[in-house]
């Protein structure tokens, strides 16, 4: 199993500007990396560390207690984020950390399925107390449903040939792992991409997985509660890995930083002087520096973003 390594783990942590005495919240705890370096900057401050991985709650409290006990792990989607501070009589904070990335061990291990490299079920659940699978969705759902969701989340230009294929193979047999899947995706793929360096199924495989978990309105309704619990000078910062992430955290950024007075305002010869509640820190995303990127291959798409209540 891979090591993991917790992506712009550094930037990240500088850009939550951590006050010893206050209060934060990482909203995707994973294995613990990001939520152990907040926990060294505060001494009589809180960390709430959020996930919905039993096992990454399980395997990082180890981690965290070797630090300091200024910490409560909590189990949940952060799409529940008010509600799940509210239960720990917590209404206002000074930072929130929202890393979208899946965890390496969560990738390597075989039996959750969320890997193209290693045969396994075909499951991908976050939460494994959910219902919905991988297998129920390539299995049982109608063709012209698995196609829009290839399209729609994966961005997959042959969304159409694989989902025919499935369709093909599902008719005598159960899709169930997940090297059957891939060895399906292959069989309905031009040559000239099978030759590229790119996986050729990792697009499906991002696609079912942000289905099955329903991560793009789970991230929308994150980052709305976010913004509203932000102290002031408090900061979100979003770690992003895919252009639909991307997009939906730049408009909501956007949307809390430019108002239709600041379009006017750019035909005038005199300025409004327009008052925001939140600040645009970072109008590009933050890059990995190439050693992070030798060092794990993983974050080569990952984007940081910043935004500050003013």
């Amino acid at each position: 199993m891979n090591e993991h390594f917790s992506v712009l783990l550094q930037e990240s942590i500088n850009s939550l500007n951590i006050k010893a005495d206050g209060i934060y919240v990482d909203t995707t705890l994973g294995r613990g990396g990001h939520s152990s370096e907040i926990l060294k900057k505060i001494s009589n401050g809180m960390l709430y560390a959020i996930d919905q991985d039993e096992q990454a709650i399980k395997l990082s409290r180890a981690k965290l207690n070797k630090i300091n006990s200024n910490y409560k792990l909590i189990w949940g989607n952060f799409r529940q984020l008010k509600f799940l501070l509210a239960l720990e009589g917590i209404f206002k904070v000074d930072g929130i950390l929202m890393d979208l990335g899946i965890s390496s061990p969560q990738l390597d291990q075989a039996n959750r399925g969320f890997s193209y490299r290693f045969d396994g079920p075909l499951d991908m659940r976050m939460d494994q107390k959910q219902t919905l699978t991988a297998s129920i969705i390539v299995n049982t759902y109608p063709v012209d449903k698995i196609i829009r969701i290839f399209r729609q989340y994966g961005e997959e230009k042959f969304s159409l040939q694989i989902a025919r294929q499935i369709e093909k193979y599902r008719k005598t047999n159960e899709i169930n792992t997940t090297l059957k899947l891939v060895e399906i995706i292959k069989k309905s793929l031009p040559q000239k991409i099978l030759k590229q360096s790119k996986h050729p199924a990792k697009k499906i495989f991002q696609a079912l997985r942000i289905y099955v978990n329903d991560e793009l309105s789970a991230l929308k309704d994150g980052l709305q509660q976010a913004a509203e619990l932000l102290n002031t000078n408090g900061r979100l910062v979003v770690i992003t890995f895919h252009s639909l992430e991307e997009k939906i955290v730049k408009d909501f950024f956007r949307s809390l930083t430019i108002s239709e007075l600041d379009k006017i305002e750019r035909n005038l010869p005199i300025r409004l002087n327009v008052k925001h509640d939140f600040k645009l820190i970072t109008k590009r995303g933050i890059l990995p520096t190439n050693e992070e990127v030798q060092k794990n291959n993983r974050s080569h798409s990952a984007k940081l973003w910043i935004l500050e209540r003013t």
